[in-house]
């Protein structure tokens, strides 16, 4: 009967596999699975960056808000230190913008045959385990500190923040250095 080879489930498993090695992919590697997690959990900070920019904004426009009212003939100019500290919230919230733009930007794991012939994609995708648990827990602490505070008690921990956001570009850093074989 014409057209069998349509159904024979040996034949479509052998065209499969064969273009799905042609891609360069298989979806019973271990590999794989790894490089999936990897994008999920990069995804999933970013997001955790992405909702402590956003509180941080929100304060900083509550903060502008309150601090910087509209001129008056009395007072036609906001007083310096309340237009400083806006400023600070919002480079603030710029950096954090920075970094999870930094974030999204990472180099992917390869999956091409030349990485698989040099360097054993398992054990790096491995060792990113550890990078991401530290990226994971440093967005995350961001996040809680930044969440539902206004714009002062942003400013008194401003220090701490930038620490942070330090801390997590040089996560950042590190995990880079581990894709692109530097570590």
């Amino acid at each position: 009967m014409p057209g069998d080879s349509f159904y024979d489930a040996g034949v479509l498993r052998q065209i499969a596999t064969n273009l799905f090695y042609g891609w360069g992919y298989n979806f019973y590697r271990k590999e794989n699975q790894l490089r999936a997690d990897d994008q999920m959990i990069r995804s999933k900070a970013a997001s955790l960056l992405g909702e402590a920019m956003a509180n941080v904004c929100s304060a900083e426009s509550e903060y502008r808000r309150e601090y910087l009212p509209p001129p008056t003939r009395a007072k036609p100019f906001p007083a310096a230190e309340a237009v400083a500290s806006a400023q600070k919230l919002e480079r603030l919230g710029k950096a954090i913008g920075a970094v999870e733009a930094q974030l999204q930007h990472q180099p992917v794991p390869e999956n091409d045959r030349m990485t698989q012939r040099y360097r054993q994609e398992a054990p790096t995708l491995q060792k990113l385990i550890e990078y991401d648990e530290r990226l994971v827990g440093q967005c995350e602490l961001l996040r809680k500190t930044v969440s539902a505070q206004d714009g002062p008690a942003i400013l008194k921990g401003m220090n701490d923040l930038e620490a942070g956001l330090d801390a997590i570009r040089e996560t950042l850093r590190n995990r880079e250095a581990v894709l692109l074989a530097r570590a």
